[in-house]
């Protein structure tokens, strides 16, 4: 008995407010009281009511909301409810929402304090959460895009999804202008090449305008340089390949006449300098046939050489591996005439384009962080400890992959008009790249070590991901019990398809194993996309840097590559066109980007878990000056894996 104070805060996203009218109940542990409110919620206002109950409630436990519409049912966005019960010193009751409300059914906010599950099924609690995880698990349902690859939301395109995995409005508004403009882009790009020859390397500038980075005109004015090209394997696009070589590669066979070669080669191995990019995974794999053209594919071998100054150099190029049915493949190296040494490095860039796009961030990065998602919201109610860590971290996934799933790698999507591994190819290729999916793969500290790049002054991303790594496994709040290992199973056995086999937990023995598992989840979903993702509108979008398919044969001598040989083999005006388009839209900073540890949603209450988090931004902020400080004294910056640009989510 007594009077209570209600705060209601709405959205600040478009039409996040509601012209219906909400009804408000207050539960505690000793009875409920309907409050008589005449709400019609305003987008990011916060209301306050000051209402008489006749009656104790007790502890507060719940909140309960009811939108209730004549004509139209106007959705409403709640961000959250906070209630001060009677006494001048009672503190605020909690009440973290953060979705949308539709229809007249009624919707419980439990109380924002973390539980884990118990075992009285009497309590409220309890019933609560089972309540939810029955609605959950109706609403996120697996389905099989392709067999043999991880598994995905069940929608055929984004209207499927539930409501509250959606873009909000601003989102979704600049996702669909940025396809305008770049298409529009595009369009005139064509335009203005009409007339013109393209026969010459310097043609690539006609079209090389409108929206791109400052590193991408350094990559523009120094791409053919070797020194860039071997510093793209540390810390470029994609510095997921190279590793450390234990021994000379079986398929680089020398011929004779290249002692010289293998003595150099020999010597850096024992040294422990010598690197390799191996891109056998592409062998087989179906080329795209575009507009009736067919395209081409290579495997490469690049082995490289790390100077003492921390420079990475190629040594040689193996464009294809040996073949039974074949002469032994040429080897390509820097002191060749310089076109075919150029052509045997753009032939490496191709095949790394292949790899990075489908295999390190459609796949490690894109599927994986589905089915964290999926998982959770099927497994995890909101009361749990870790679905509270994990909510702001799968923000916008499903939605930008079921997209992708639709215009980006469908029948007839991007892939299938531009990159040659499209037409088919890329699924052969994901399916591969999923048998090469360990669980090590994703967590850095063993990644780096099995690739032997620890301690390598000049590896700008191994250096950031470890730190960002030993941040967020400090971010411990929780220990195990049924549901976790529910969840655990169901990403392991369900969504990766029986991972066991390749190092991922089907449980969860020990509070550390735990702790190292929900790290690789939140660095997957935050860390690793940023560092794979940012990069492509720096190194993909001057197009000889990174073609997306190329168009002629590997070369199988060197003195018959020309200029028309190398202008033949790039994408065309169209291709290259729709390449810079694609990567500037996915490789932007979004308008809306939340920052890693920096969302405003507040689901935990407890002062502990938000110490958790302070002491979380602090160490980001901590690890921001550190980057900022070096990127100060090196010639070529590594910004990737800074704190402020690590989106908190995979959402482009």
């Amino acid at each position: 008995m007594g009077r209570y104070r209600i705060g209601v805060a709405t959205g600040a996203w478009l039409f996040s407010g509601s012209h219906n009218r909400v009804q408000l109940w207050l539960v505690g542990a000793r009875g409920e009281a309907r409050l008589e409110l005449r709400l019609r919620p305003a987008r990011g206002q916060e209301e306050e009511f000051e209402r008489d109950v006749p009656k104790d409630l007790g502890p507060l436990q719940f909140v309960k909301l009811r939108k209730h519409h004549s004509l139209v049912d106007d959705a409403w966005f709640c961000d959250c409810i906070t209630v001060r019960g009677p006494g001048a010193c009672e503190e605020a009751t909690f009440f973290p929402c953060y979705r949308w409300l539709q229809g007249q059914d009624v919707l419980s906010l439990p109380e924002g304090t973390a539980r884990l599950a118990g075992d009285n099924a009497l309590d409220v609690f309890q019933k609560h959460r089972e309540k939810e995880l029955k609605e959950r698990r109706r609403l996120y349902c697996w389905a099989t895009w392709k067999e043999g690859l991880p598994r995905t939301i069940a929608a055929e395109r984004q209207d499927d999804l539930p409501p509250n995995s959606r873009f909000h409005e601003e989102k979704r508004l600049d996702f669909e202008w940025a396809l305008k403009a770049g298409a529009l882009e595009t369009v005139l790009k064509r335009v203005y090449t009409l007339l013109s020859s393209w026969s010459r390397l310097e043609d690539f500038d006609q079209i090389f305008w409108g929206q791109k980075s400052d590193l991408a005109e350094r990559v523009h004015h120094c791409w053919r340089d070797d020194e860039l090209f071997g510093y793209q394997f540390l810390n470029g696009a994609n510095p997921m390949v190279l590793r450390r070589s234990a021994s000379l590669p079986s398929r680089l066979v020398l011929p004779s006449g290249t002692e010289a070669l293998g003595a150099q080669l020999e010597r850096e191995l024992q040294s422990g300098s010598l690197f390799e990019a191996d891109f056998s995974l592409l062998d087989g794999i179906p080329a795209n046939v575009i507009q009736g053209e067919k395209q081409y594919l290579a495997a490469p071998l690049v082995m490289l050489q790390m100077r003492p100054e921390g420079k990475l150099l190629p040594v040689v190029i193996q464009i294809q591996p040996p073949s039974p049915s074949c002469p032994a493949p040429p080897l390509f190296l820097p002191s060749d005439p310089p076109l075919a040494w150029l052509l045997a490095k753009i032939w490496v860039r191709n095949s790394d384009f292949q790899l990075h796009q489908l295999q390190y961030h459609l796949l490690n990065t894109h599927l994986v962080a589905e089915v964290i998602a999926v998982a959770t919201m099927r497994c995890l109610p909101g009361l749990h400890p870790v679905f509270k860590l994990l909510i702001p971290h799968i923000r916008y996934t499903l939605e930008i992959n079921t997209r992708a799933r639709s215009q980006l790698i469908s029948e007839g999507g991007i892939f299938d008009k531009a990159v040659s591994t499209g037409g088919g190819g890329h699924v052969h290729l994901l399916r591969r790249a999923m048998a090469q999916l360990t669980y090590s793969s994703l967590c850095p500290p063993d990644d780096l070590a099995a690739r032997g790049l620890l301690g390598i002054p000049s590896a700008l991303y191994a250096h950031d991901a470890l730190r960002l790594w030993e941040i967020i496994a400090r971010d411990d709040v929780v220990r195990g019990d049924p549901e976790l290992q529910a969840w655990c199973r169901e990403i392991t056995e369900v969504g990766l398809c029986q991972a066991q086999d390749r190092g991922f937990p089907a449980s969860f023995q020990s509070q550390s194993q735990l702790c190292h598992f929900l790290t690789m989840c939140v660095f997957t979903c935050t860390a690793q996309h940023g560092a794979i993702n940012q990069g492509q509108l720096d190194w993909y979008a001057w197009v000889p840097n990174a073609p997306c398919t190329m168009r002629m044969p590997p070369p199988t001598t060197k003195e018959d590559v020309k200029m028309a040989t190398v202008m033949g083999s790039l994408p065309d005006i169209r291709q290259a066109c729709l390449q810079m388009t694609i990567t500037w839209h996915l490789g932007r900073r979004q308008p809306d980007m939340v920052p890693l540890g920096h969302h405003k949603e507040k689901y935990f209450s407890s002062p502990k878990a938000k110490a958790v988090l302070s002491q979380f931004q602090t160490d980001l902020e901590n690890l921001e000056r550190e980057i900022t400080a070096r990127n100060a004294q090196v010639d070529l910056p590594y910004d990737y894996l800074r704190p402020s640009r690590i989106e908190n989510s995979v959402t482009i």
